[in-house]
This record gives C-alpha cells, sequence and structure tokens, in this order.
C-alpha cells in the first residue's frame, strides 16, 4: 500500500498542508499513523476523501456541512437517502440565493439608472437614495434587507 508523507498528499490534491491538518483537526479526515520520526503518513483513502470534500467545496458545501455528510458517507445504512436530502436541500439554498443576488442587481440596476452619468457630481443620486433610505421604503421584500438582523428559518 502506497503512503504519502503531508507534503506529498497535499501536491497530490493541490491543497496546502496546513489544510491538511486544520481537515485532520476537524475530523474531516481520520488521524494516521506517524514514523518513528513523527512523520504523518497517509494512505490513498485519505486522497479519495479530501479529492471528496474539495468537490463537496466546489459545490457549495461549508465545511460544517461536509463534517455531516461525512458522517452519511461513513455510515451504511440509509446514506444514499440521506446523501439525496442532503442535495436536495442544498439545491434550495442555492435557488434561494440566486433569488436574492437578482433582486440585489435589479436594485442596484435601478440606482444606477437614477444616475444622469459616471461624471464627478458633487450630489450624486445614488448616494441621496442610499442614504435617505426612502429607496427601500418602496421594496415589497422588507425581509430580504434584514435577514442579517432577523433569523430566517434556513440560516438556523
Amino acid at each position: 500500500m502506497k503512503h504519502y508523507r503531508i507534503g506529498e498528499l497535499a501536491e497530490r490534491c493541490h491543497v496546502n498542508k496546513e489544510t491538511i491538518r486544520y481537515y485532520e483537526r476537524k475530523g474531516l479526515i481520520p488521524e494516521t499513523e506517524r514514523t518513528e520520526g513523527g512523520y504523518r503518513l497517509y494512505t490513498e483513502e485519505t486522497v479519495r476523501r479530501i479529492q471528496f470534500i474539495k468537490r463537496l467545496q466546489a459545490l457549495g458545501f461549508t465545511l460544517a456541512e461536509i463534517d455531516k455528510l461525512l458522517g452519511v458517507v461513513d455510515r451504511d445504512r440509509d446514506r444514499c437517502k440521506d446523501m439525496y436530502q442532503f442535495v436536495e436541500q442544498k439545491i434550495k439554498e442555492i435557488k434561494e440565493k440566486i433569488q436574492d443576488l437578482m433582486k440585489m442587481e435589479a436594485m442596484l440596476l435601478e440606482l444606477k439608472a437614477c444616475c444622469p452619468h459616471e461624471e464627478n457630481l458633487y450630489n450624486c443620486p445614488i448616494i441621496d437614495l442610499l442614504l435617505e433610505g426612502a429607496y427601500f421604503s418602496k421594496v415589497d421584500d422588507m425581509w430580504f434587507w434584514m435577514r442579517d438582523i432577523v433569523p430566517n428559518e434556513r440560516w438556523k
């Protein structure tokens, strides 16, 4: 069985050594055996696990979510059903984020349209609207602007 020192593993997985140590401290990858000299020795299984973690991160999963997902992967029973539910929930969250971003874009485009041109003006209509707050009083979805203050079910 092939073993990798931490530097070799980092290079193979395209992460830095500190990332591997962090994953180990957080329990995302199992602690590994060490040589008599104290060097960590990792296996192909660790390579696969780190690559799995990186793929999940690329899909938008947080390390806390990945920790839960790894618990599902490590179990034999119901793992497909549980993984399906995790993916389904992440899709829902991403769709909600897209909606939020689209609202933000529409509002920014509207603000941009309030400005006659890009020249330096002392009285900038965009700044005036943002300072007054009147612009936001016409927003139907006030929760959208308050979501960081008032907890929403999806962020619990």
